[in-house]
């Protein structure tokens, strides 16, 4: 969203909203109007929607149409705010929670992008589940005017250079759509594997931002005018299989449609888009809202609608049902008057608004005395959602290289010298972006003095992560005297962040410098900590025979520096993956951020993008990562070697493989071990991927041990391929499963 002009005019409505003394403390109190039928909890949600609708004068519909909703007075309904935050924890970036009364904070989990470097569905469903707890209770605690919370993002992590990237699973839409799917799962209060949900929810998710958005600021080009050029192979496989997981199997509440267009159309006024595909092919039965200030730029920036009447008429006959701005309170009821916003479809989307809020218990009467109600303070900021924000940074943890076993550090309470720009991180590094204010953030700093008490901290660089200058000779005299060095660069939110885009891959200024200078001297080789989001060319080091060890930390959440204190001593061994290919700095020379084009293109020398289509040369690869341990991987039933669909005019066959393989780890700690499973095809062809991931579990495996991994594929899910049109087909011929560097040939025949 963006959170800069629209910032303080909703501010001034939502302070006035809150002040209103005419609102009951919630909707359907007993002193207020109980015989509604809206307020009736044995009725139909849907039948109860309608009642409410049909008493609205025009202009309470038009004033409810927005995400700053407010007050009726005469019918007992309260204000209600539709922008609340909660991307890796409740955050207040948004307008509709205040974590400043009894509840002053809550549990900051690391940026998406580490958490997803785990591979593990169920941590990421127990994060979920945690925020949406966390949420619920800022809510009883009367410090939130709304439970329905802009998160997650799944989009695509297409381009490196792209600073909203940190947010999201990666690359790969598989993994967007399990993460969604968790999540969601997780916050809305179902249950992970499997089960209806139910129509109560215990906070509302939105899946964000639909579709094809992953370009902020690139050269002049923003996001607000930026016209997505996709073609519909890319659609739909690349694109949209994210978000139709998170309506289909994540059951998600809600939708954010995003500021750009594609192909021409704005996303939010895009009915093939909003209606056809969300609603009626995936089933969608929640509430879309825009990103903040969509509706306006439809006239104001795009210059698609001529008036800004025809903008908002746009976007409601397309399928919106709420804005995230204030356009509809200044030209709604001049689009109603001169008849182009229709009576029907605002009441369709009233309906859907007011179903949502009767879903999360808004109308059922004091909702702490319902299901979720019991959920208080003692639940945000617990011991067990600060162990799972532990357990998700030192999880995620990529160790990149580890020259002659440098890592882990002895305990023997050695000298160390902590460098870098990043090396007593703050707020703004360890936590990301669309962070809360955390419980008790832990900085590397204090975490590594637990460690070693003779611990001796200097930034290296002056200006931050910007590292204009470096301090050589400070940090020369410093890395002499002590046993070992461990230097922490790389990136912050001035180098990637919303609303700006990464114009380089390298670390940024004199970080390189200072790391050789300072290896150069060390008296062992030293420790590289990266701090990032996005990726970094750091070829330089990876051969820097003085750079011993890497870690990929990500931005790790309040207790990101304890995770890291103790992965690199040992405390902890080492399981991420990355979510992301690293590539090298030439490639965003040879690759426009505007190009949306995922396929490489020889005749051209256009490379390609993410590890499923890119065929230039990598720094790290996607799915890279070492352990302190050594694990073997073994195919061992792999039920058909032939596979055979069968296809008549009355009948269509498809067999289901189970897929077995055994991890044996072989050396002397356990460690947690996320096994990826690709498929690849014999002969890539018409634009086919190079290869594909189709599951991935983790699995906890102690030293010595072996354990068994189930994969269950399926011909359609697993083997099919986006053709040119967008309809995917199954190909005859040889593929491989692919587990690390093995691979175990198939065949399909048709």
């Amino acid at each position: 969203m963006g959170l800069s002009s629209v910032v303080i005019t909703f501010l001034i409505s939502f302070l006035s909203l809150t002040a209103e003394s005419t609102q009951p403390p919630y909707s359907c109190d007993a002193s207020f109007h109980p015989r509604y039928p809206f307020c009736n909890p044995e009725l139909p949600i849907t039948q109860r929607a309608k009642d409410l609708v049909s008493r609205l004068t025009l202009d309470e519909k038009l004033a409810q149409l927005v995400n700053t909703a407010p007050s009726i007075p005469r019918l007992g309904i309260p204000s209600y705010q539709w922008w609340s935050e909660a991307l890796h924890g409740v955050a207040d970036a948004g307008l509709g929670i205040r974590l400043n009364g009894t509840i002053k904070g809550a549990t900051s989990f690391p940026q998406v992008i580490l958490t997803a470097a785990t591979f593990d569905q169920n941590l990421w469903y127990q994060i979920g589940k945690a925020i949406g707890t966390e949420a619920r209770a800022v809510y009883n605690a009367g410090q939130a005017t709304g439970m329905t919370f802009w998160a997650p993002n799944i989009n695509v992590f297409r381009d490196p250079r792209w600073g909203r990237g940190q947010e999201t699973a990666g690359e790969d839409p598989l993994m967007n759509a399990k993460y969604g799917v968790a999540y969601v799962r997780g916050l809305q209060g179902d249950s992970f594997h499997g089960g209806k949900l139910g129509e109560r929810l215990q906070a509302s998710a939105c899946c964000k931002h639909f579709t094809a958005y992953d370009l902020d600021q690139w050269k002049g080009i923003n996001r607000f005018v930026f016209d997505a050029r996709v073609t519909s192979q890319d659609l739909a496989d690349t694109y949209q299989p994210p978000f139709q997981s998170c309506i289909e199997k994540g059951r998600a509440s809600g939708i954010m449609c995003a500021y750009n267009r594609v192909n021409g159309v704005p996303n939010c006024a895009d009915f093939n888009l909003l209606t056809k595909t969300a609603r009626k092919q995936w089933k969608f039965d929640g509430y879309i809202t825009s990103d903040c200030g969509a509706v306006s730029i439809i006239h104001d920036e795009q210059g698609y609608a001529k008036t800004a009447e025809d903008a908002i008429a746009d976007v409601f006959r397309a399928g919106m049902d709420v804005e995230c701005g204030d356009y509809i309170s200044k030209h709604g009821k001049s689009a109603v008057v001169k008849k182009k916003l229709g009576i029907g479809e605002m009441e369709r989307a009233l309906e859907n608004l007011f179903s949502m809020r009767i879903r999360l218990g808004l109308f059922d009467g004091n909702p702490t005395k319902l299901p979720f109600g019991s959920i208080g303070p003692r639940q945000v900021c617990s011991k067990e959602h600060l162990h799972l924000a532990l357990d998700a940074a030192r999880d995620g943890m990529v160790l990149l290289k580890n020259t002659n076993s440098l890592l882990p550090l002895p305990k023997t309470n050695p000298t160390l010298a902590l460098i870098g720009p990043n090396a007593n991180a703050t707020s703004l590094v360890a936590l990301g972006n669309y962070y809360g204010r955390p419980c008790n953030l832990v900085t590397l700093l204090q975490a590594f003095q637990g460690y070693a008490k003779d611990t001796r901290y200097h930034p290296g660089c002056h200006n931050g992560t910007h590292c204009d200058r470096a301090s050589i000779q400070d940090a020369l005299d410093l890395a002499k005297n002590v046993d070992y060095v461990v230097l922490v660069m790389g990136l912050d939110q001035n180098q990637e962040r919303e609303s700006h885009d990464r114009h380089y891959l390298g670390l940024p200024g004199k970080q390189e410098q200072l790391i050789h200078t300072v290896a150069a001297v060390a008296k062992r080789p030293v420790v590289l900590v990266l701090l990032s989001g996005g990726p970094v060319d750091i070829t330089s080091a990876k051969f820097d025979h003085k750079v011993g060890g890497i870690l990929w930390a990500g931005y790790p959440g309040e207790l990101g520096g304890l995770a890291l204190a103790q992965v690199i001593f040992g405390d902890h061994n080492p399981g991420g993956k990355l979510p992301i290919t690293w590539y090298p700095k030439d490639y965003i020379i040879k690759v426009p951020m505007t190009d949306m084009r995922m396929r490489a293109d020889p005749a051209t020398g256009y490379p390609g993008r993410t590890y499923r289509f890119y065929t230039g040369p990598k720094v790290y690869e996607f799915g890279y990562g070492l352990s302190y341990t050594n694990y073997s991987h073994n195919l061992i039933s792999l039920s058909q070697t032939t596979l055979h669909i069968n296809i008549s005019s009355t009948h269509y066959y498809v067999t289901e493989n189970s897929e077995t393989i055994r991890v044996t780890n072989h050396g002397s700690m356990s460690g947690k071990h996320p096994v990826l499973l690709f498929t690849r095809q014999g002969k890539v062809r018409n634009g086919n991927p190079v290869k594909q991931l189709v599951g991935f579990e983790s699995v906890k495996v102690d030293a010595g041990e072996t354990v068994q991994v189930g994969f269950q594929l399926s011909l359609c899910e697993h083997f099919s391929r986006a053709n040119e049109g967008g309809s995917l087909v199954i190909e005859e011929g040889s593929y491989s499963l692919v587990v690390e560097d093995h691979e175990y040939p198939i065949n399909i025949t048709l």
